[in-house]
């Protein structure tokens, strides 16, 4: 049976001792999700940068 881990929450409920889906906890341990970061306590993603297409101009 393989375990699916469960997303991030979008917000962060800043309760003590801080849950296991919080933002928060996720990013300082590593374990959140690739093109995601978290501002102002809330989830967000992280835009992917054009320029970096490798076509000469």
């Amino acid at each position: 049976m393989i375990v699916v881990p469960k997303p991030p929450k979008k917000k962060c409920c800043s309760d003590k001792p801080a849950c296991k889906r919080c933002p928060l906890r996720m990013m300082k341990e590593g374990t959140l999700p690739e093109g995601y970061t978290v501002k102002k306590r809330k989830l967000v993603k992280v835009k992917k940068d054009k320029t970096a297409t490798g076509v000469a101009a």
